[in-house]
């Protein structure tokens, strides 16, 4: 039997290495746990792997090679693989740079990262009652990417990953919200509002971060963030903009709104 971790970067690793879902959830769940008690030291003695190990399932193919998602099971299964992505991007940040960072940091993406596991937990359980299992669909592989592409920078991958991406769910997950409430599932319509309140908190923790590192290096945020975000991210940050979300995110319209210019 593995002895257990005693620090929350080799905690971190050893979710990162595990490629079973039900394993990334139970050791996320039981190390984020260990984290809030105390019991794992805010060390980081190894690091992260380039990518994290993956399930033999699902098949992920090109996202130009992605079938459309025509039903409530097809758009759940796509839910939960950006939910499964989202807790090794949340680990990969503990443990690629929380050591430079202070113990708040860690704090913020623990949780996230068990908030993501959470979340994953949720839409499984949803798709269960279409008699689908995660894995049964294939799945897109450019999500890791902006992770691989951002491992040496921290404002680079803080300015992708939540407030690109994660930013971008904020704008289109109310929509598919309505989606779930006209197929009559609403058990999935709440699990997903529930989400979405919790994803507002994640987009805070990437601002409030963003913000902190350009004020240590004497930077203009939004004009760090756009510089970074054209050089980083391939794809183009367009409207519609939940601008409520974002900006109860912390996250307001003068950083995003002259990248969605540029790309008119």
């Amino acid at each position: 039997m593995t002895a257990p971790p005693l620090t929350i970067g080799d905690a971190a690793i050893e979710i990162l290495n595990s490629a079973p879902p039900e394993d990334k959830i139970r050791l996320s769940r039981c190390y984020a746990k260990d984290w809030q008690d105390g019991v794992l030291s805010h060390a980081f003695p190894a690091c992260p792997p380039d990518r994290p190990a993956r399930p033999v399932v699902p098949e992920l193919l090109m996202p130009r090679y992605m079938p459309k998602r025509r039903n409530v099971a097809a758009l759940l299964h796509a839910i939960a693989h950006i939910e499964f992505n989202a807790i090794d991007l949340a680990w990969d940040m503990v443990a690629r740079f929380g050591g430079d960072m202070p113990r708040g940091f860690t704090n913020d993406w623990t949780q996230v990262a068990d908030d993501e596991a959470r979340h994953f937990q949720m839409i499984t359980d949803r798709l269960q009652s279409y008699g689908v299992t995660y894995g049964d669909m294939p799945a897109h592989d450019g999500l890791w990417q902006s992770a691989m592409d951002t491992a040496h920078d921290l404002l680079a991958r803080l300015a992708v990953v939540p407030l690109v991406l994660e930013a971008r769910g904020l704008d289109v997950t109310p929509a598919m919200i309505v989606r779930l409430e006209k197929a009559n599932d609403l058990k999935s319509a709440e699990a997903l509002s529930m989400i979405y309140e919790e994803e507002i908190a994640h987009v805070h923790a990437g601002q409030k971060w963003f913000n902190h590192i350009c004020q240590k290096k004497n930077l203009d945020p939004a004009e760090t963030y756009q510089n970074l975000v054209s050089q980083y991210f391939k794809g183009q940050i367009k409207p519609p903009f939940n601008k409520a979300a974002r900006t109860r995110a912390g996250f307001e319209e003068f950083f995003y709104l002259p990248l969605a210019q540029k790309s008119d």
